[in-house]
């Protein structure tokens, strides 16, 4: 399927952009590329269908008739890499930016991507944009909680070196002949969680550079919970262990942070109360309460990640199972309901 054929001329820019689910977000996230300051001839998108989407023309009809070239694909499998592989495999463009179905862009998403691999032409600099929470979700302490670094970690950047480790396929541009020069997205052993850390990984050893543009920013149109995140590190723990085993020259992040959370004194949730009303820059009082937050979450997740990590042990997975494609397909078929407004 093509819209926008109309659009003539050579993009700069190709969005590749996956779906599952969540139909009224991928309608406002094209909305989103429709309202660019970036003249529509500059980028296309290509929105690659997961192999797991089960409602063809609910996809459809949230794309409709856009004013940019825009083309539709299926991915090969279920899963992220392979909906990146398949996109970044049909780019007319040699800047890929890659995001997905709940993240809606600002007006100058693109045009901030494209002038940024301009000032950084060489061809191993990637381009690291901002995520946000939206604005008509209401922020509570968990969310800000996850902004310290569980999520995303832009507020540890100084300056504009992002570093391999923070690469997030949400909001990334990369050139495409560094991607070719790299290789896929790993659908085989990590098709959904730590592939875009295992492709900057592998990319830092061909002299990959990740730069962080505060201005290229996407808002992130999905209500996290706790509850949420109890089961999602389950999933979490799974591909870290996997990630782990591709790389044991690697720590595991996750696993070495829930390990001592959970064997750390337990934590009562006094700050969880009190951080509404305290910000983390008070004197005194303001890294007190945050310190009590984040241990308070931490061991409300690690049972929850250390039970998956030690059935991974015990079963010795190495590459995605059955299973755990079921529960990706689960998770993004439901995500609609953790959406919220105020």
């Amino acid at each position: 399927m093509e819209a926008g054929s109309g659009v003539s001329g050579s993009p700069e820019l190709t969005v590749v952009l996956s779906t599952l689910g969540n139909y009224q977000g991928l309608q406002r996230v094209l909305d989103g590329y429709s309202t660019q300051t970036a003249p529509p001839a500059s980028f296309e998108v290509v929105v690659v269908v997961d192999a797991a989407e089960k409602d063809r023309g609910a996809v459809d009809a949230a794309i409709g008739n856009r004013p940019f070239k825009l083309r539709v694909l299926n991915g090969t499998a279920p899963g992220l890499s392979a909906n990146r592989n398949t996109g970044w495999r049909a780019a007319e463009a040699n800047v890929v930016l890659f995001t997905d179905n709940d993240t809606i862009p600002v007006p100058r998403l693109v045009a901030e991507h494209r002038d940024w691999h301009r000032v950084y032409p060489d061809e191993a600099t990637g381009v690291l944009g901002h995520v946000r929470w939206a604005p008509e979700l209401h922020i509570s302490t968990f969310m800000r909680w996850l902004d310290t670094g569980f999520q995303f970690d832009f507020d540890k950047i100084q300056g504009i070196e992002a570093g391999w480790g923070r690469m997030a396929g949400a909001n990334v541009s990369l050139k495409r002949s560094f991607i070719e020069r790299v290789g896929d997205f790993d659908q085989e052993h990590l098709p959904y969680l730590y592939e875009d850390t295992e492709w900057a990984y592998r990319a830092s050893k061909a002299g990959f550079r990740l730069v962080y543009n505060a201005r290229a920013v996407v808002d992130h149109l999905n209500l996290m919970t706790l509850e949420y995140w109890q089961q999602r590190s389950r999933r979490v723990a799974s591909e870290e262990y996997k990630f782990w085993r591709l790389h044991p020259e690697l720590e595991p992040w996750f696993h070495r942070i829930f390990s001592a959370a959970a064997a750390a004194p337990k934590a009562r949730g006094r700050g969880v109360r009190l951080a509404p009303y305290v910000p983390k820059e008070l004197p005194w009082l303001g890294p007190r309460v945050w310190a009590s937050v984040d241990m308070y979450y931490k061991q409300a997740i690690a049972p929850y990640f250390l039970d998956a990590w030690e059935e991974a042990e015990r079963t010795g997975q190495s590459s995605s199972t059955e299973r755990d494609l079921s529960e990706y397909a689960a998770e993004h078929l439901l995500e609609p309901s953790r959406v919220h407004s105020r």
